[in-house]
């Protein structure tokens, strides 16, 4: 409701409007005053023809306190009205405040509404009278009735108005003991979350635990290995022998002397007294399943290299193509590592078709379906990397169908199929013209001399660059 429907059904007979408020908030804009009532300050009383406004609120800057609202009420006499604007909502209204000062000063509330501002929430209308006036209806008109049925009307709707108040009262303690029930509630299902989730992290730390204790037992065990395989006279013979075929000029010379010293040292092992031996052999440890890794079908080259070495994922066409003019070892998930340390190779080249085939000892890895071969493969990349050893991605197919594999720390990748060799297709005899066409058409050789040219390797084409430029042109 506005201020001014709240107001203008109390005018009749009212000539001047007298502004007690003692706020920094004007009232005079909300009024609209019909013509003939002015608008007036003054300190006198306020008595038949006159209208009094007030105003009290929480602030006391901007509505007012509540001293200079009660001291404005002596100044009411028999046939003066009043209108007292709140600045508390309706809900918190503090008219327990007023009540006793309205009564002592023969003050009626006519009628009270709630209203619509920002800064103003309620208001009331009142007369000072010398016997009990009609009340009024919503619209603020009179109620026809006289004195001893305004009593009843007054006093019914006391002791009703009481009772709704008081239901509503419990109603509101009822929301707040279960609002209060619901709190704890939900603070309980949040302890017990937080019990389950501390539960949960234990069983995980103890699955860790676990896994980490099997992971240095297994540890342990390949230690031991690997020191047993590089105490071993075949390993220190064979590495004699790959030394000096790599540098033939500086380590043949010595390697004789290296062969008759290994081979004094195992005969002064195999000299020992048979007491030891016997000894030895009573304190040993049962013999045990041997469970070492085997190498089948596999190339090892002992000579100078001229030949390109390539060790890696391959599918089976490709490996038998490549072979031709290299040597090529094919890695298994579980002999991987040995092999690439074995072969020494001059790429470790990872074919993607081979990884993406859906059959294959190294199918799904790079799929993210597979992630013991993804982590066997990343092994072998960085032991490669390790080596000094060039490690080639060749994407023969999309990228898609294996992206894990671009996540690896690779020195170069290379795109394309992996060419045709043209034996397949028909072989090649003898024939300096003939030999020129296979040069230009065979395009499996050409991936190899790519290949080659990014490794820094030997050039599996020298050969034939060689015949090529020497053949007769036309």
């Amino acid at each position: 409701m506005r201020l001014t429907d709240l107001l203008h059904p109390h005018l009749d007979d009212v000539t001047s409007v007298v502004d007690a408020t003692s706020g920094g908030l004007r009232l005079d804009p909300y009024l609209h005053l019909p013509p003939g009532v002015e608008l007036r300050r003054h300190g006198e009383p306020v008595g038949e023809g006159e209208l009094m406004l007030l105003c009290y609120g929480p602030d006391p800057a901007l509505h007012g306190a509540e001293a200079d609202c009660l001291a404005a009420l002596e100044r009411m006499r028999p046939g003066g009205r009043g209108l007292i604007v709140f600045g508390h909502p309706g809900t918190d209204l503090p008219y327990h405040r007023l009540l006793d000062a309205l009564v002592a000063h023969r003050c009626q509330v006519l009628h009270a509404a709630s209203l619509g501002y920002t800064h103003l929430h309620s208001g009331a209308v009142f007369a000072c009278t010398e016997e009990l006036l009609p009340p009024h209806d919503w619209f603020g008109h009179p109620l026809p009735a006289d004195g001893f049925a305004t009593a009843l009307r007054i006093a019914d709707e006391y002791v009703l108005a009481d009772f709704v108040s008081r239901s509503q009262r419990a109603r509101l303690i009822d929301l707040e003991r279960a609002a209060e029930e619901t709190a704890r509630a939900l603070e309980t299902a949040r302890e017990d979350g937080l019990a389950e989730r501390l539960a949960a992290a234990v069983r995980d730390k103890d699955q860790l635990s676990s896994a980490l204790r099997r992971a240095r037992e297994r540890t342990g065990v390949l230690e031991s290995r690997v020191a047993m395989l590089e105490g071993s006279t075949s390993l220190r013979v064979g590495k004699a022998l790959v030394s000096a075929a790599r540098s033939p000029k500086r380590r043949a010379a010595r390697l004789p002397g290296e062969l008759y010293g290994l081979w004094r040292q195992r005969k002064a092992k195999g000299g020992r007294p048979a007491v030891s031996q016997t000894r030895a052999a009573a304190t040993a440890p049962e013999p045990q399943a041997d469970d070492r890794f085997h190498l089948s079908h596999r190339a090892l080259s002992v000579a100078p290299r001229d030949r390109l070495v390539i060790t890696g994922v391959l599918t089976d066409g490709t490996a038998q193509d490549f072979a031709a003019d290299a040597v090529v070892s094919r890695v298994l998930p579980h002999d991987g590592r040995l092999l690439v340390e074995r072969t020494d190779p001059d790429v470790f080249l990872v074919q993607l078709s081979a990884c993406a085939a859906e059959d294959g000892p190294w199918s799904l890895t790079g799929t993210g379906l597979a992630p013991d071969l993804d982590r066997q493969l990343a092994e072998l990349v960085s032991q490669a990397r390790g080596l000094g050893r060039t490690a080639v991605l060749w994407r023969d197919g999309p990228a898609s169908s294996a992206p894990g594999l671009s996540q690896l720390p690779w020195d170069a990748v290379l795109d394309g199929d992996t060419g045709t060799a043209l034996f397949r297709l028909d072989p090649v005899t003898d024939g300096r013209d003939r030999l020129r066409d296979v040069f230009v058409q065979d395009s499996t050789r050409v991936r190899l001399a790519r290949l080659a040219a990014v490794t820094g390797g030997p050039d599996p084409l020298a050969e034939r660059r060689i015949a090529v430029l020497a053949a007769p042109r036309d």
